[in-house]
């Protein structure tokens, strides 16, 4: 009748419409043994909810009097990833939301569990967030007004501030909002300069979503277009790599983020896309296996680059160090 899932949910149902419910008729209604009704409500006390069994011929079960349950309910990954992703937002240079950030905050912790709410906070205290010093704030309302354009597909009208300071007026139809290298950026059809164009948030003013309507393209890739016509920001390089192990002896050494990670031929293939090529060669010596570079020809290159580094380090010690001649006098 139901996946196991429904069942417990279904028990949690019944409870709540009425005050005890035997389990007998809990085992009817789902179709179950009573053995399987006990763990269904084992199932539902360990997710902190407050259920009260009486025990014997006729035994029923309840909810602790008194208890009223959230109107949401989140397993303790949920949980967690809703508290982690409430804290990040501050580093994305949106100031004015840390607020509601932290009364979003509250309300979750108010609604978890004791057990779950205990075990969220405990997490949260472990973990800490290094900002980026090249974050820049961003105004949150025109943030929300740029995404309120982009969903009904309205032209903007905004003042834009170049580099220089001059102002243009400038009319846009936004097909994306993007957050790149710590700033927020809108991307799409500029009609004063008739093609596409990306603009930073932080030098937006006076922003008025009109009533004109565009129909933006399909499958825009909007982060591809930024970082196309921003070359001063790192190129991303796809790498493919084959390492001499099963991947069971890379756990612990290898960060699966964004790595794809796969045996294949007695050892392991790794792909992923990474912007610095001399870490990571410097990271694939340090794993200590055996390798093979298939892709990108760059990544030789960085071990040419290391190596270099390594014989200028290796000669620096065979010259004598003299403390006398490095030592910096007063008024020098």
């Amino acid at each position: 009748m139901y996946d196991p899932s429904m069942r417990v949910l279904t028990v949690l149902e019944l409870l709540q419409a009425r005050e005890s419910v035997t389990g007998a008729e809990l085992a009817r209604r789902l179709e179950v043994s009573p053995r399987t009704v006990q763990r269904y409500v084992t199932r539902l006390q360990d997710l902190g909810i407050p259920v009260e069994g009486r025990r014997g011929v006729g035994g029923a079960y309840r909810l602790k009097p008194g208890f009223r349950l959230p109107p949401l309910m989140f397993t303790g990954e949920e949980a967690l990833s809703l508290a982690l992703g409430l804290r990040a937002l501050q580093h994305l240079g949106l100031a004015a939301l840390a607020p509601a950030a932290q009364a979003a905050s509250a309300k979750l912790s108010r609604t978890l569990p004791q057990t779950l709410r205990e075990n969220v906070n405990a997490l949260e205290d472990a973990v800490q967030l290094d900002p980026s010093p090249w974050v820049v704030t961003t105004d949150a309302e025109l943030l929300a007004e740029l995404l309120g354009a982009v969903r009904r597909a309205r032209t903007v009208e905004l003042v834009y501030r170049s580099l220089t300071a001059d102002e243009t007026m400038r009319r846009v139809n936004v097909y994306r909002v993007v957050h790149l290298a710590g700033r927020w950026y809108a991307v799409g059809h500029c009609h004063l300069r008739g093609e596409k164009r990306c603009f930073r948030l932080d030098r937006m003013v006076g922003l008025n979503v009109l009533e004109d309507v565009f129909t933006p393209p399909e499958a825009f890739d909007a982060l591809a277009y930024l970082r196309s016509s921003m070359p001063h920001l790192p190129t991303s390089h796809n790498i493919s790599v084959w390492l001499a192990c099963p991947p069971e002896d890379l756990r612990g050494e290898v960060s699966a983020w964004r790595t794809e990670i796969r045996p294949e031929n007695g050892g392991t293939r790794l792909r992923c896309q990474r912007e610095n090529l001399e870490g990571f060669a410097a990271f694939l010596l340090g794993v200590g296996r055996p390798f093979r570079v298939d892709s990108p020809p760059q990544l030789l290159d960085a071990f040419a680059v290391l190596k270099e580094r390594c014989a200028e380090v290796q000669a620096a010690r065979t010259i004598p160090h003299d403390p006398e001649s490095s030592s910096v006098r007063p008024g020098d």
